[in-house]
């Protein structure tokens, strides 16, 4: 075996997103041990920081040592036991993959169905959790197969209405867009690392109300996932000063998100917002002025995810292709029923930057040439240029 040497790409698919050089450098740190004081002060930081990012100061909020995908079947196998009954708005693969967890937990599934590309419709998850008591409705905010975003308030608020706990996914939104768990007045919702907060994958903050708490300490059985049983890894991270050994916490990976998150609070939330949206103004205005069309509805696109249709008659695998051996440049493909039918361009975190939009438009534009697609690469430039300097 030799060294690896990764090649340098730019990252705009649909995650994992670039990573600034400090966070690299944070990863280089010395380790230390997951149960040392220093650590486990980081440890308290990292807690209310995360309580701060998703304004859930009532909430347990950690980040899980997995993946997004961990938050997701922690939520799941934490708060489900055989014979509950849960709702799941499905506008894509990742509500998909909810029902499928939801199911592996034992609970009897009522799946809602959307076409890809347009948010949950409140009306229509209402009936379904009208029809029978339900212990559970989940679904996605930030739909990273499709670049659409649902109403989580109003989603929530059914929840609540019909006496139901909801669960959020956040992966793709947290960082990007506004997430507001006080607000919702959601019961769990958890994101990952490698989308807008510029951090790499393998971390899912995740917050967890005093209800879902409540829900999931009254349970009749075991959690059927020990490393994401709730009950055994808050004895860990539930207290300062008392914490009982229950995983080697990902140390140098934890470094990471604190650092990203010092980051992007030393920019201001708000800001990030505003930065990650005017971004998606000018790449959306330039993919315009190629012909190109985004799959979602403008009032409920995400600017951190941007579907493409492909043009007809253009090979999408091909122009994929070229972008990442001629300009080092990697968007991501379509999933499911989308397959082959769109680009995937992420705009998130570190990757949402102006000269990250030229540079995608600039290859955009090289790649559909190639393919004998006329294209006028000055008038995307001013197109995007003109929302850049707006």
């Amino acid at each position: 075996m030799q060294t690896f040497q990764p090649p340098r790409r730019i990252l705009m698919g649909p995650g994992p997103s670039d990573v600034s050089p400090r966070v690299l450098a944070a990863l280089a740190r010395p380790t230390v041990g997951h149960l040392d004081p220093a650590f486990q002060d980081l440890m308290e930081e990292i807690k209310a920081a995360l309580q701060r990012l998703f304004n859930a100061p009532d909430h347990a909020c950690i980040p899980l040592p997995a993946p997004g995908t961990a938050g997701m079947e922690a939520a799941m196998m934490n708060l489900l036991e055989p014979g509950d009954r849960a709702v799941i708005a499905v506008n894509g693969a990742f509500g998909g993959r909810m029902a499928d967890m939801a199911d592996r937990a034992g609970a009897t599934v009522t799946v809602v169905e959307h076409e890809w590309g347009r948010p949950v419709d409140p009306a229509r998850v209402e009936a379904a959790l009208a029809e029978a008591p339900a212990k559970v409705l989940a679904f996605v905010h930030a739909e990273t197969s499709t670049g659409a975003r649902s109403d989580a308030a109003a989603l929530c608020a059914l929840a609540r209405k019909h006496g139901a706990l909801s669960v959020v996914d956040c992966v793709t939104s947290l960082g990007g867009i506004s997430v507001d768990v006080a607000a919702w007045d959601a019961d769990v919702v958890y994101s990952g690392t490698q989308k807008c907060l510029s951090a790499p994958p393998g971390l899912s903050p995740i917050a967890l109300s005093p209800r879902a708490q409540a829900a999931i300490k009254a349970r009749k059985t075991k959690v059927r996932n020990w490393l994401l049983d709730f009950n055994l890894i808050m004895a860990y991270w539930g207290g300062e000063g008392g914490r009982t050994y229950h995983h080697t916490a990902p140390i140098n990976a934890l470094y990471g998100l604190h650092e990203s998150l010092v980051a992007l609070f030393e920019e201001g939330v708000q800001a990030a917002t505003v930065r990650h949206a005017r971004m998606h103004e000018a790449l959306a205005a330039g993919l315009e002025a190629a012909g190109l069309k985004l799959l979602v509805d403008e009032t409920w696109r995400l600017p951190q995810l941007n579907a493409v249709r492909v043009p007809e008659g253009v090979d999408e695998a091909a122009v994929r292709a070229h972008v990442l051996e001629a300009w080092d440049l990697e968007i991501g493909a379509g999933l499911g029923p989308l397959k082959g039918k769109v680009w995937r361009i992420g705009l998130m975190g570190a990757s949402a930057t102006p000269w990250h939009v030229r540079l995608c438009l600039t290859a955009l534009c090289d790649a559909l040439a190639v393919q004998g697609v006329a294209v006028d690469p000055a008038a995307v430039r001013a197109a995007a240029e003109a929302r850049l300097a707006a």
